[in-house]
């Protein structure tokens, strides 16, 4: 076999971690956009913002592929999350500095404020996001991997220990975030509460059954390798 063969089998990546980094760098950019809404976690009086149903793909994701590439590989799937992040700062930050057209500053001011309201986020926001991400998904596979100890477990084991470093996770995530970027401008205490209950709450009711889910499509997705 010659050098360069040998090389390519050697780099060779399985195919369901290739599609699912793929679908993780498009959640760290979405999460950060779909956040600015509050929603209502039926039948309860509940709210989180929308920005925590991608981000617990991210957790899913993570978790995934600690189960079946190890927590190096996961931790460096949390690591390369920022290069999307950063590309998309910078795109939005283009996007903002650069002056609206005279078309959409006659007719489409309502449209031109909505954007500007949204992308626009103070830097406080900007850096609590990062911050929050990182230490919340390292975090979250740390736990996970921890848990599983030096055995494989059933889907029981997996969804338990799923569950678990999501839920735990997810509260650390709720408290750096909401105290760097809302501290000192309002009292945080119920807010921090409301979010920590209710990003607790899904990764219970939801994680479960999305990392059992995602375990068994990417073994499906190698199997046909």
């Amino acid at each position: 076999m010659t050098d360069t063969a040998a090389s390519s089998t050697d780099l060779r990546i399985p195919r369901a971690f290739f599609i699912y980094a793929i679908l993780y760098g498009g959640m760290t950019v979405l999460a950060g956009v779909v956040a600015f809404k509050q929603v209502q976690l039926w039948p309860s009086q509940l709210a989180v913002e929308a920005g925590i149903f991608p981000f617990l793909m991210l957790v899913v994701i993570t978790s995934t592929i600690a189960q079946l590439y190890g927590q190096k590989m996961a931790n460096k799937m949390v690591w390369i999350g920022f290069i999307p992040l950063a590309v998309s700062a910078a795109l939005i930050f283009l996007a903002l500095s650069l002056p609206p057209s005279l078309e959409m500053i006659e007719y489409r001011r309502e449209d031109l404020a909505a954007f500007e309201r949204v992308l626009g986020q103070t830097p406080r926001i900007l850096m609590a996001g990062p911050a929050a991400y990182i230490t919340s998904l390292l975090l979250n596979v740390w736990i996970f991997s921890k848990l599983r100890g030096n055995g494989e477990g059933g889907a029981i084991s997996l969804m338990v220990r799923g569950a678990i470093a999501s839920a735990l996770s997810q509260a650390i995530d709720s408290v750096i975030f909401i105290t760097l970027a809302f501290y000192g401008e309002f009292d945080i205490t119920d807010l921090m509460i409301g979010q920590v209950i209710a990003k607790v709450t899904l990764s219970f009711v939801l994680v479960p059954f999305l990392i059992t889910g995602g375990v068994a499509l990417a073994k499906w997705l190698d199997s046909k390798d």
